[in-house]
C-alpha cells in the first residue's frame, strides 16, 4: 500500500468485497439544492480565483499547523485501522489524492473536512470511540464525499464568515450583512450534508451501519436501547406534528445549525437508499468526472426546483402545506382570472377541446 498523505491510492483494495465507482462524478450522490450550487459555482469565471486570493485571510495554514501539532496524524503507524478505511474509501470513490486525516481530543462526536488548497479531515476522539468499524467507514466515506464535492473549500469560508459575524456583532448594518451570508451558506451545508451522507452509504454499503452511526450520535452508545424503525418513526412525527406555531419554531431551531437534525438525515437517507436513481448508481450508471465541464447548470436547477416542488407536494408540516396550498390557489386563481380576462377581451369564451382529447399528445391523464 502507498501512503496516504497526498499519495495514491491504487492497490489499497476494501478489506470486504464493495462495488467500486471508477471515474464515478459527485453530481451522482449529491442533493439536488447542493447539486445546482456546486454546478453553478463550478461555471463561474475566476471563482477558483478569488477563493485562492481568501487563503490569504483565512486561517488554513494555522488550521494545518494546529493539527500537524496538537492532534495525532493518521497513517499506518498511527490509527492503522482509520488509515485503512480511509483509503478504502477513496479506493470505492475514486478519489486519487487520499487527503491527509487526524484524530483530536474532543469528546464530542464530530468529523469534518476543512481547507482550500487541499482538503483536510478531522475526526474527534469522541467519534472514534462512539463508533463501531462499519458505522465508522460510513462516516469516512461521508468525509471523503465532503472532499470530493469541494465542499471542504465552502465549509472553510463559512467558518471564517462565522467567525467574522462574531467580530462585526456590534456593527448593525455590517453584522446583518454578514450573518444574511452565513444563513444562506448554512442552509446550503445543510444539504450538503444530506449528499455526503449518500457518499458515506456508497463508501459502506451498508444501510443499517449508516442508521446506527445516525442514532449513536442521537443517542450515544446504547444501541441496545434504541431501535431504527422507532428512531425513523421520530422523523415522521417531527415532520407533521404540531400547528403552524411549531412549524416556525422547527425553522428558528435549525436556522443555526451548520448540520440537518439526525433524524431528518436517517429519514432522508433511507429513502435515498430505496430509490430509482440509487439503484441506478449500484447498478454502474452514474455521471463521471469527465462529463463535470459539460453540465447544465439550467438543467441542475431544474431538477432543484422540481424536487422542492415535490417536497412541498408530500411534505406533511402544517406550514410547508399551507404554502402550498396557498401556491395551488394562486396557480388556479390566476388560471380562473386568465379565462376569464380572454372571455373579455377575446370576444368570447376561449374554445375547448373535447375532453377525450385532453390527454392526446401529452402523455399525461386528464386529471393531472
Amino acid at each position: 500500500m502507498t501512503d496516504n498523505h497526498g499519495g495514491n491510492h491504487q492497490g489499497s483494495e476494501p478489506s470486504r468485497r464493495r462495488k467500486r465507482f471508477p471515474g464515478i462524478s459527485s453530481r451522482a450522490y449529491e442533493h439536488p439544492a447542493d447539486r445546482s450550487a456546486l454546478v453553478a459555482l463550478r461555471k463561474l469565471s475566476g471563482f477558483d480565483t478569488v477563493f485562492k486570493t481568501l487563503s490569504g485571510l483565512l486561517p488554513e495554514r494555522s488550521l494545518r499547523l494546529l493539527y500537524l501539532s496538537d492532534s495525532v496524524r493518521v497513517s499506518d503507524a498511527q490509527f492503522s485501522h482509520l488509515n485503512d478505511m480511509l483509503r478504502d474509501a477513496c479506493y470505492i470513490l475514486d478519489l486519487e489524492k487520499v487527503p491527509p486525516m487526524y484524530v483530536t481530543q474532543d469528546p464530542v462526536p464530530n468529523a469534518m473536512c476543512v481547507g482550500l488548497d487541499e482538503p483536510v479531515i478531522v475526526l474527534t476522539t469522541g467519534l472514534v470511540e462512539l463508533l463501531d468499524e462499519e458505522e465508522m467507514r460510513a462516516v469516512v466515506g461521508h468525509e471523503v464525499g465532503h472532499a470530493l464535492s469541494g465542499h471542504a473549500v465552502y465549509r472553510t469560508v463559512l467558518l471564517f464568515l462565522t467567525n467574522v459575524a462574531l467580530k462585526v456583532a456590534w456593527i448593525p448594518l455590517g453584522n446583518v450583512a454578514v450573518m444574511a451570508l452565513v444563513t444562506a451558506l448554512r442552509e446550503w451545508f445543510r444539504k450538503s450534508e444530506l449528499s455526503a451522507d449518500r457518499a458515506g452509504l456508497l463508501v459502506g454499503q451498508d444501510l443499517q451501519a449508516s442508521m446506527r452511526g445516525l442514532m449513536k450520535i442521537a443517542g450515544g452508545n446504547h444501541l441496545h436501547e434504541m431501535n431504527v424503525d422507532a428512531f425513523l418513526a421520530q422523523a415522521d412525527e417531527y415532520e407533521k406534528a404540531g400547528d403552524l406555531r411549531d412549524s416556525v419554531l422547527k425553522i428558528l431551531n435549525v436556522l443555526p445549525r451548520s448540520h440537518p437534525f439526525t433524524t431528518v438525515r436517517a429519514a432522508e437517507l433511507k429513502k435515498w437508499s430505496e430509490s430509482r436513481d440509487h439503484q441506478r448508481l449500484m447498478d454502474g450508471h452514474y455521471p463521471k468526472r469527465a462529463e463535470d465541464k459539460d453540465a447544465s447548470v439550467t438543467d441542475s436547477f431544474r431538477e432543484s426546483a422540481g424536487h422542492y416542488a415535490q417536497t412541498v407536494k408530500d411534505s406533511k408540516d402544517p406550514l410547508v402545506k399551507l404554502v402550498g396550498d396557498i401556491a395551488g390557489g394562486a396557480g388556479d386563481l390566476a388560471g380562473d382570472l386568465g379565462g376569464r380576462l380572454r372571455t373579455v377581451f377575446g370576444g368570447g369564451a376561449p374554445k375547448r377541446q373535447p375532453e377525450q382529447d385532453t390527454d392526446k399528445g401529452t402523455g399525461k391523464d386528464s386529471g393531472e
